[in-house]
């Protein structure tokens, strides 16, 4: 019988609680602020995080997760007696944390040669951030305690990462202009003339596909992102920052849109609210490609 193992990083915005109680082991990415380093979660909240970035003159970083935390990590399991180890990390294109997990697998397997046959592990890079892998990473979970196999599990998530997306609007360009999401000129001209960018996360990458100009804008412009892209029926998660007002009537809009409600509301840690700020709005659909 198959004893699964499910571990992310702290930029999946899974609850700690909900991590616990799931079975799920999250390891912290490393935060700098200010010349001032934190784990996330850890040593900083997320609250406390928007605090310390709104405040900040600097745009915040983060460091990757070692290979070495991963190897320690793998080899635990393996002497647990995990049979399979599913390892779900941030954007490969983003972050060598994906590169680092992989490395931590060849080198548990080089230096315990009997591992291989004991434990397999698989390592799977989630091309995105936030719940767009935070929330198939618990759905995992329950399919495990289900007994589903760590195959279909595996090919689950592959699905959804294939599949899913992110469209989401910064309230101010402040943000994406430090982080270079937009260039300072064009983010100079679209705050002159109120323009804010639509942006979406896809297959490991951003992009501005559309500009729009006003508040008024934004929930209707979101909301018929979601609707025209997504799979008929899919399940669909709302991702809020420090304040949520908006965030709330986006995912009251899409409700009446699309017949039922969001299947959560996630608050965003560092890595997204780095680069568009603490109170973005977003959505995360599963597209029809």
């Amino acid at each position: 019988m198959e004893k699964i193992k499910l571990i992310t990083d702290t930029t999946s915005d899974i609850p700690l609680a909900q991590a616990e109680a799931l079975g799920i082991d999250i390891l912290s990415v490393m935060l700098s602020v200010n010349g001032q380093s934190y784990r996330e979660r850890v040593d900083l909240s997320t609250d406390e995080f928007y605090e310390l970035l709104e405040k900040s003159d600097e745009l915040p970083t983060t460091s990757q997760i070692t290979s070495f935390i991963y190897e320690e990590k793998f080899k635990q399991y393996l002497d647990e007696g995990y049979t399979d180890v599913i390892c779900v990390c941030i954007n490969g294109n983003a972050s060598a944390t994906y590169q680092n997990a992989c490395m931590a697998k060849t080198n548990l397997y080089e230096n315990y040669p009997m591992a291989e046959e004991q434990m397999r592990i698989h390592v799977l890079d989630s091309r995105s951030y936030s719940a767009l892998y935070g929330y198939p990473v618990k759905q995992a979970a329950l399919k495990a305690a289900e007994g589903v196999s760590a195959d279909e599990i595996v090919a689950y998530l592959k699905d959804w990462f294939s599949k899913a997306t992110i469209y989401f609007i910064p309230p101010t360009l402040k943000y994406v202009k430090k982080s270079g999401r937009v260039s300072a000129a064009a983010a100079f001209a679209g705050d002159l003339l109120g323009l804010k960018p639509v942006i979406q996360f896809i297959d490991g990458e951003n992009k501005v596909i559309e500009k729009i100009r006003g508040e008024k804008k934004v929930i209707p412009t979101l909301a018929d992102k979601a609707e025209k892209n997504m799979v008929s029926g899919a399940p669909y998660i709302i991702l809020r920052g420090c304040k949520g007002e908006t965030s709330a009537a986006l995912g009251e809009e899409l409700t009446k849109r699309l017949g039922y409600p969001p299947a959560e509301t996630v608050k965003i840690g560092a890595a997204i609210s780095i680069n568009s700020g603490p109170d973005v709005v977003a959505v995360i659909v599963l597209e029809n490609r």
